[in-house]
């Protein structure tokens, strides 16, 4: 917080934000010392912010009564900041309609020059990564899962499925993880009796029941999406002793991808597959020598593709 005009804004901030703050706190928020303090103050009173300030032993600062902020302060990199968030979580698959409105609310309030500016990026950037196509959450049931998470309050919601079934149900929730375009909430699921990962976009319903729980002290959403996902059931249980280290595989194999395990001489990849070609094309792409210990037919599709390179390579 080097730049003055950046040091006076966040004292603006912090005033609106407290009811009133000692000029000692101040300073220390502000790293400066209570001499800028008191200079800082007259200089929002000069940009017409109505700063009261408290003489005496106990004495600070407060905003006068009824006064509030301008609807949006922002310095260039901060409004880069925000526009280049918005624009990645509309390519990611966040909730669609409020980053657009946000994105439009933004523009309409930044000054000319920085909105044509921020315009000039918006118009020009470009994403290697594909824009996705996943079902948005409503922000509504994002919030409502995430103020139970945070209280430990349990809810009961109204999930509808691949298939189209709609079930009810009553939920501990221990997080919300957003994973590869899509939300997810984990927790512990009372119809089954175990902890499961719902789809966010599939919940119809939400609504607070009022009792509480505790979460296990292991409870670790972020792991359990990613194991969740990475053991969907497919045709074949894969198992393929990999000859390198944990550390360069989990660098190379996504978590949503397999399993990853030390073992003896090297790695144990323990997958659910639903083509042994594209099994085979995996382990060819990763270059590792590697043992095949199940299933038997992964190794015929390894030697076809051997002799589909050799084919090529001959030509």
């Amino acid at each position: 917080m080097s730049h003055p005009t950046t040091r006076i804004l966040t004292m603006l901030e912090l005033l609106q934000a407290h009811h009133r703050m000692g000029g000692a706190e101040l300073a220390r928020r502000l790293e400066v010392d209570e001499r800028t303090v008191r200079r800082y103050a007259h200089r929002l009173e000069d940009l017409g912010v109505p700063v009261v300030a408290e003489r005496g032993r106990h004495g600070g600062y407060r905003l006068m009564p009824g006064y509030k902020l301008p609807p949006l302060m922002l310095t260039d990199d901060e409004a880069t900041a925000v526009v280049l968030g918005l624009l990645a979580g509309r390519r990611l698959g966040l909730p669609g309609d409020a980053t657009e409105s946000a994105l439009a609310k933004v523009q309409r309030v930044l000054p000319a020059a920085l909105r044509d500016r921020v315009q000039d990026l918006q118009h020009t950037l470009g994403f290697t990564l594909a824009e996705r196509d996943a079902a948005a959450p409503t922000t509504a049931t994002l919030l409502a899962l995430a103020a139970a998470a945070r209280a430990r309050r349990r809810v009961t919601i109204r999930y509808r499925s691949w298939k189209g079934d709609d079930t009810e149900r009553d939920l501990d929730p221990h997080g919300l993880v957003f994973h590869s375009g899509r939300w997810y909430v984990t927790g512990h699921d009372h119809r089954s009796g175990q902890v499961r990962t719902f789809r966010v976009d599939r919940v119809r319903h939400v609504e607070q029941t009022g009792a509480a729980f505790e979460a296990p002290d292991d409870a670790d959403p972020v792991r359990h999406v990613v194991s969740s996902l990475a053991n969907v059931p497919y045709t074949h249980r894969v198992e393929v002793l990999l000859e390198t280290t944990l550390a360069e595989a989990r660098r190379r194999v996504p978590a949503t991808t397999a399993t990853l395990t030390g073992a003896d001489g090297g790695v144990l990849l323990t997958v659910r597959a639903e083509s042994l070609d594209g099994m085979a094309r995996m382990l060819a792409g990763l270059g590792w020598p590697f043992t095949v210990r199940r299933p038997d037919e992964l190794r015929g599709a390894v030697r076809a593709l051997a002799d589909t390179l050799r084919a090529h390579a001959d030509r």
